[in-house]
Order: structure tokens, then sequence, then C-alpha cells
């Protein structure tokens, strides 16, 4: 099963839902790096609240995974780890060293578009058409 990645403006957005077996692990790493170098990227989430547990080998391709795209340019986050997840990986010496985490998606997203300067997904393109006086209720 390949791993969905969503792209809403300048950010990448993924969330692995289930347990992946080696080989679908290997085609996220490359989807993940495929996808920002297409795109150009400048942020990405990789939310992982849905997985209960979290092997050795998963951990290492997530935390390569978010290396490589940092690499690239692209800021990570992964996010959404259960507090067992973290105890476990803490316990297997496999903790994500130099990788950004944060609580929750909301959090993770608050990281990006506070401290990248992202575009926010709510804000108009530079290039609308759309007239600021109108969105603020103006009849100028």
């Amino acid at each position: 099963m390949r791993v969905p990645i969503l792209k809403i403006k300048n950010l990448l957005l993924t969330s692995i839902q289930i347990d992946l077996d080696d080989q679908e692990l290997a085609d996220f790493r490359a989807d993940m790096l495929d996808k920002v170098q297409n795109t150009e990227a400048k942020g990405a989430v990789i939310d992982i609240s849905a997985l209960d547990v979290v092997d050795s080998y998963m951990a290492r391709i997530i935390s390569e995974t978010a290396h490589m795209i940092g690499l690239l340019g692209c800021r990570v986050v992964v996010c959404g780890m259960q507090p067992s997840v973290a105890l476990t990986l803490v316990e297997m010496g496999r903790e994500l060293v130099g990788v950004e985490t944060a609580l929750n998606l909301e959090h993770g997203l608050e990281k990006l578009f506070g401290t990248m300067g992202l575009v926010s997904m709510f804000q108009p393109d530079s290039d609308d058409e759309t007239d600021d006086r109108t969105i603020q209720g103006s009849s100028r």
C-alpha cells in the first residue's frame, strides 16, 4: 500500500495509518523524497498518530527520511507519536535524534507556519485576484 502524500500550497502532509512492511517503508521514503523535489515544498509533516507500535526499522526509516528531506531544504516535523511509542523508542535507543517533533498535527503545522514563514493554507496566493477589501467586507 502506498502512503498518500498531500500537497497544500508549499507544504506536504502525510499520515502513516497502518504498519508498513519493509518494502512499503522503502517506497514511502522514495515517494517523500520525489514529492519534495518535484513540488519544491518548504515544509513537510509526517503524522504517525495512528501507530500504536513503531519497530526499530520503521523508526530508522522515519528518522532517515526526515534527515534526507531536510538535506533537500525542506523542514520536516514528525507529529502524533503515542507515549508508548516514545517510551519504546528511547528504551531501544532509537529515539529520533535531530528530528523535529510535535505533539499532534495542529502543533506540527503551527511549527511550520509560525517559524518558517510558510504561506498559510487559508491565505490567498499573492497572484489571487481577490481584493483584500472584499475579504474584510469593505465596499470601497
